[in-house]
């Protein structure tokens, strides 16, 4: 199911609100998310949010936890498909961007994701478009299940760091933030030095060199099997 982004006419109440069904309600628990972070989604809130009281929610989710695995499946839909036409590493690699775009756009589904054991339907039609698209390029069955595994452990464990990662050295504390900005880190750790000093830090950049050394070398071992 694809949850699309919920609208002023949804949070607001009045004549001219819609009626409540799942739909509804997982677009306003991803809204919540997106703006104070999973740990800001109770069913009080989301009841508030929707307008709504909070028992009137549990006629269309069974409890929290099924509220979290139905916003992982719809922020999975947001994915663009592995598409079984054409270049595939390309089609890969335009399925991994669009994975990466999306779990920044949502920040707190990277770590959400990897916590929920549910999995759903947009998460089913993902993997069996991506293991379409290698089959249908020659790989094995082994290769395949491999390589899928090297993919989605890029596409989240680059993310994740990405959105945990503190982007400024301040945030690090002030011991770390001492070390980095002070001799001492000339002193201590001549090669971080210089690789923080001498190198520029893109992490879109950073994401697409990993992805494109994966597909490359998928595609060597394909060729050699």
């Amino acid at each position: 199911m694809v949850v699309k982004p919920l609208s002023e006419t949804d949070r607001n109440s009045g004549p001219t609100r819609i009626p409540l069904n799942r739909e509804r309600v997982l677009r306003g628990a991803i809204l919540l998310a997106d703006e104070g972070g999973i740990d800001s989604l109770s069913m009080r809130k989301l009841g508030q949010e929707l307008g709504v009281e909070a028992m009137s929610l549990y006629n269309h989710v069974a409890n929290k936890d099924d509220i979290l695995d139905g916003i992982v499946d719809a922020i999975q839909s947001e994915v663009e498909l592995v598409s079984g036409d054409g270049d595939w590493k390309a089609a890969i690699r335009r399925s991994a961007l669009s994975a990466h775009e999306v779990l920044l756009r949502h920040p707190w589904a990277c770590r959400l994701s990897l916590s929920r054991p549910m999995v759903g339907p947009a998460k089913l039609r993902y993997v069996d478009s991506l293991i379409g698209s290698l089959r249908g390029a020659g790989f094995s069955i082994q290769l395949a299940h491999e390589a899928m595994h090297a993919i989605e452990g890029h596409v989240f464990g680059f993310t994740l760091q990405e959105v945990s990662f503190p982007s400024n050295i301040e945030d690090m504390g002030p011991q770390v933030a001492a070390i980095l900005l002070g001799r001492q880190m000339l002193d201590e750790y001549p090669n971080l030095s210089e690789v923080v000093l001498g190198s520029i830090h893109d992490d879109q950049a950073e994401f697409e060199f990993v992805l494109d050394l994966i597909l490359d070398g998928l595609e060597r071992a394909r060729d050699s099997a």
